[in-house]
């Protein structure tokens, strides 16, 4: 049996803070609003991890009213996330996500990314898709005012 997790998330941008996208950091900007490090990307995975194995969402184990997550790793919230299914007798057997910018171009950035997450997660590099897309100028994220990420993942059980 394998189960499946979607995850999404979705932040204004900021343009006074340091852009953090599937724990990378990607110093052309603009930076994304948020109670933690706000990366949108690694926030989406750690749903769709959480949501696979059925044990809720990031708000449930880490709320943005509490203060020991300002400014938070969110590579943390991915591997307690992990944790928590791997003790629920899941593994990670593979990711696809997706964000939607318009800026910065992240082409540039796919493959860092895709290998910091496998680092993250302890998967094979192969086993990690990121994809990039704009919106064409339509909503908040196609003005500029806002960034949002889409993940799915398969968890498998231990072997």
């Amino acid at each position: 049996m394998m189960r499946i997790g979607q995850g999404e998330d979705l932040h204004r941008i900021d343009d006074g803070r340091t852009l953090v996208l599937g724990g990378v950091i990607i110093e052309e900007g603009p930076g994304l609003a948020g109670h933690s490090d706000a990366d949108v990307l690694l926030h989406a995975i750690t749903d769709a991890v959480l949501g696979a194995a059925a044990l809720g969402d990031i708000g449930k184990y880490f709320p943005p009213s509490d203060p020991r997550y300002a400014h938070a790793d969110s590579a943390d919230f991915l591997r307690v996330a992990l944790r928590l299914a791997r003790e629920a007798g899941w593994e990670v057997a593979n990711i696809d996500s997706t964000v939607r910018t318009e800026r910065p171009k992240l082409a540039p950035y796919v493959a860092h990314m895709r290998s910091r997450i496998a680092e993250i997660t302890g998967v094979e590099v192969g086993a990690v898709s990121v994809k990039a897309k704009t919106a064409e100028g339509l909503d908040a994220i196609g003005r500029g005012e806002a960034m949002a990420a889409t993940a799915v993942v398969l968890l498998q059980p231990l072997a």
